[in-house]
């Protein structure tokens, strides 16, 4: 797993599989005005949980980084739950889709889809 572009402990970063993943999504989608927005909300069963989806909006507070051209942009609330954070890509027998490794997370639930 390679950091793409920007590594940095404030911000999530992208590995390149996940930036190869992310541009292909775009193109099938067709539009050139999207970003992937990575949020935490509350919920699941270890009471947080990301949210990763694509987004044209730009909202008060919101951090954009760029990442070989793929615009990774998270909310003003969500930034400290996910500093340091690397998104990544895998697609393998056993699974595929992207990850998140938070070092901000204390633990998990078995799914693996939400934190606390």
């Amino acid at each position: 797993m390679t950091a793409s572009s920007e590594t940095t402990t404030s911000g999530v970063v992208l590995t390149d599989a996940a930036v190869s993943k992310v541009k292909n999504l775009l193109e099938a989608e067709g539009r050139d005005d999207l970003q992937l927005r990575i949020a935490v909300q509350p919920g699941g069963c270890s009471g947080l949980r990301y949210q990763l989806f694509f987004d044209e909006r730009s909202l008060d507070g919101d951090v954009v980084h760029d990442f070989n051209g793929v615009g990774v942009v998270v909310d003003r609330m969500s930034v400290p739950y996910l500093g340091g954070a690397t998104i990544d890509f895998v697609d393998t027998i056993e699974k595929q889709g992207f990850t998140i490794d938070n070092p901000n997370a204390a633990g998990s639930c078995a799914c693996g889809d939400s934190f606390h």
